[in-house]
């Protein structure tokens, strides 16, 4: 009996100094027991790219340029994921809509939501292409949708605005939330001020996860959006030859906002339905 006892107190003594060690490590970002939500980051440079998928489910934000396509496919192959549940085209800038055209030749895709304001483009036009060919007809929101998928709910915030007289393409990115539990991640593409106003006049809970708006340029409403969604975590697509603006890190830094730059490679962070973690983290 004194044997057992002795062992059990062994056990108790290395799990305290085990999470000790994890904690001091990553205080603000503990690692989880159970991850159920994958967000991978893909490192597109100055260009948006995220797979969110479960051991159900799969979903693409954005694609990056002409191009990426096949990055993102591979990823795909690589980790078993051979449909998407849904495509989110926040945009149609080429850093957002390039390598659409890949990704539905060449994987099966159940639902496709788009902005409502399209662009003159080769990438453009090659989306609307691989569409017709994957007999998808895309769904343009001019209103909010939400749906549930793998014990996830998905919200999609659509612009309120037809048109905007500054940076149309920009301030009509449509705006994704996903709730997991008690954790939120929000996306924001590349919302501009009047874009990001708007939204913030809805009164947005706080989110663990932030995708920074428009790589991390620095505008006017960031203060009031970082303020109001508290990051533990926020991620900023850039690249070296377009970094992001140093006012818009020291925002995060001093709300305490752990930051991942795409430009230095790319990245998975984990969602336990309480908080997120990363797995491993670029320095900067």
């Amino acid at each position: 009996m004194r044997g057992k006892t002795m062992l059990l107190l062994l056990a108790a003594v290395l799990a305290a100094a085990f999470l000790a060690g994890c904690s001091a490590k990553q205080e603000a970002l503990p690692q989880a027991e159970e991850v159920p939500l994958t967000v991978h980051c893909f490192s597109a440079g100055k260009a948006d790219a995220f797979l969110l998928y479960t051991e159900n489910s799969a979903v693409l934000i954005d694609c990056g340029e002409k191009g990426f396509g096949k990055e993102i496919v591979g990823y795909c192959e690589e980790n078993g994921i051979e449909k998407l549940d849904a495509l989110i085209i926040t945009h149609f800038d080429k850093d957002h809509v390039g390598g659409a055209a890949k990704v539905l030749k060449s994987l099966a895709v159940e639902a496709v939501y788009q902005s409502n304001s399209p662009k003159d483009s080769t990438e453009y036009s090659n989306y609307l292409e691989a569409l017709s060919l994957a007999g998808i007809e895309a769904r343009t929101l001019r209103e909010d949708v939400s749906f549930a998928l793998d014990g996830l709910i998905w919200q999609i915030d659509a612009p309120a605005e037809v048109s905007y007289a500054d940076d149309p393409s920009n301030n009509s990115s449509l705006i994704v939330r996903i709730t997991d539990g008690t954790c939120g991640l929000l996306f924001m593409g590349d919302a501009e001020d009047a874009r990001t106003e708007e939204y913030l006049a809805q009164d947005p809970s706080p989110a663990a996860f932030l995708k920074v708006p428009h790589h991390g340029r620095w505008q006017e409403s960031l203060k009031t959006l970082i303020e109001r969604i508290c990051p533990q975590l926020a991620v900023v697509t850039s690249s070296e030859e377009e970094p992001e603006d140093a006012e818009t890190l020291a925002l995060l830094e001093e709300c305490g906002a752990q930051i991942v730059l795409t430009r230095e490679g790319e990245a998975d962070i984990f969602c336990d339905g309480q908080t997120v973690c990363l797995k491993e983290c670029p320095q900067r």
